[in-house]
């Protein structure tokens, strides 16, 4: 059982699983080691974001992921009633996607195993140690204690993080406020809408997918101070709907019941040496708007290609420390806008409400509803320093680039993310174009034109790995 890698990920959720495929894709052997003998059962989250399907989209993935959940075109704020608008944003995929966790998981496992990933169900990681030659792991497994050496190790093991812990890496922020809770039930009367609010409180009621469970998620103004640990019930679910919709549909047959918090908390180093952190492992927060699988998982496209450059000797070291810098301000982000959510879903007294009309009202300005579209699906993220091996600072460095149609200088029609199917850099050009750029191992394109868009005018594009822009000219 003992074994020796390249790089060792603790947690096999859809965090440490893109990871895992990320450094697969460039040849790293990686190791996952998983603690649940098998995936997760409940459908803990349930959208896929605009962004997140664009990853999925330069992966190959979307098709795959589109067969099994349902497009949505709007989502939520804090619960408010006038819904956020995606149709409208610069991406080719302008909807969630509606997909249970367990879904999601099992598509990263399937692409995972297919690209030769090391997946280790049943291993509870014991102790770690790192010295200037890589990182060491206890674990006990199904067959008792192991051993395991890489070169980096990766903690995506979440909130609760065992490698956090034992790196003893910092995670200040604040404790449990208020308490919510998550009801996945059999309803006989389900409702024609899916939102519920008045003084009393408010929820969300939307259907599972399987043509049985709903998810109701409420907000029990009666009940915000009721402890994390007290277990939720079917009368208390039935009441909460009572109050606050007048009927309860019919409940009954609990598949999944749980309460749970506002505590939240940003670790303060997502690097420490060769010990990286990722997803819940590095931000805990109210799980408002569905952002926590979705950042997770940014977190992880955004570290894989770095991570597999520095393993292959094809980047120095010091690319990880852009990892920090890039995602920490994400992870900040995230909280502050959890956090007004948060403020915004508790609000019940009646200036509180007439606040909430005002949101609502603000809402209805298509800039106003963009503005906070593109901060839940994390357009609004561009990375403002360049990395290596880009010196320095050029047009668009560290945009996001939206899917576009290129036509290559032989004819061909092809797309940015088709381009980026196998984790390849780019560098796109127009034919005799000899501007100086960073010499880098890319996949060489020459094009026609750079179109009539935020590319018009460049002669040359260099894009990363994950879709962001490392130089034009």
């Amino acid at each position: 059982m003992n074994f020796s890698t390249q790089v060792i990920i603790v947690g096999g959720g859809p965090t440490g699983l893109t990871a895992a495929c990320e450094l697969a894709l460039a040849g790293v052997p990686v190791t996952v080691l998983e603690r649940r003998t098998e995936r997760v059962a409940q459908s803990r989250a349930l959208t896929l974001h605009p962004r997140t399907l664009e990853i999925f989209s330069m992966r190959g993935l979307l098709d795959r992921a589109l067969k099994r959940g349902i497009p949505l075109p709007s989502g939520h704020y804090g619960v408010l009633d006038t819904r956020l608008n995606f149709s409208t944003l610069e991406t080719s995929c302008p909807y969630t996607l509606f997909i249970p966790q367990a879904v999601t998981e099992a598509l990263l496992e399937e692409r995972a195993l297919e690209l030769g990933v090391d997946l280790r169900r049943g291993c509870r990681v014991t102790g770690l140690s790192q010295d200037g030659d890589g990182v060491s792991v206890t674990a006990e497994g199904p067959d008792g204690a192991f051993t395991g050496h890489g070169l980096f190790l990766l903690g995506a093991d979440g909130a609760r993080s065992t490698v956090r812990t034992l790196s003893g890496i910092a995670f200040p922020g604040n404790d449990i406020t208020t308490t919510m809770f998550l009801a996945d039930m059999v309803l006989d009367n389900p409702p024609k809408t899916h939102s519920f609010a008045n003084e009393k409180g408010r929820f969300l009621v939307v259907p599972l997918g399987d043509g049985k469970h709903h998810r109701f998620a409420i907000v029990d103004g009666e009940r915000l101070n009721a402890p994390l640990s007290e277990p939720v019930t079917v009368e208390e679910v039935r009441q909460a709907a009572l109050k606050i919709a007048g009927t309860d549909f019919g409940m009954r047959d609990p598949f999944w019941l749980s309460r749970f918090g506002d505590e939240t908390r940003l670790a303060a180093d997502y690097r420490q040496g060769r010990i990286l952190l990722a997803g819940d492992a590095a931000h805990m927060h109210l799980p408002a708007g569905g952002q926590g699988l979705n950042v997770g998982v940014q977190d992880a496209f955004n570290l894989g290609w770095k991570l597999a450059a520095v393993v292959k000797g094809e980047a120095p070291e010091t690319l990880l420390d852009s990892y920090h810098a890039e995602r920490h301000p994400v992870g900040q982000a995230l909280l502050t806008n959890t956090l007004a959510q948060t403020a915004v879903m508790v609000a019940f007294k009646g200036r509180d409400l007439a606040l909430r009309n005002v949101l609502n009202d603000l809402l209805t300005l298509p800039e106003t509803n963009r503005h906070l579209a593109n901060q839940i699906c994390a357009f609004d993220i561009a990375y403002a320093e360049p990395v290596w091996p880009v010196q320095e600072k050029t047009p668009l460095c560290g945009d996001r680039l939206p899917d576009m149609e290129f036509r290559l200088a032989d004819g061909t029609a092809t797309t940015l993310y088709a381009l980026l199917r196998e984790g390849d850099w780019l560098d796109i050009r127009l034919p005799g174009a000899d501007t100086t750029m960073p010499s880098i191992k890319a996949r060489r394109m020459e094009v026609t034109d750079m179109g009539t868009g935020r590319l018009a005018g460049l002669n040359r594009l260099l894009v990363r790995p994950d879709g962001h822009v490392a130089a034009a000219a």
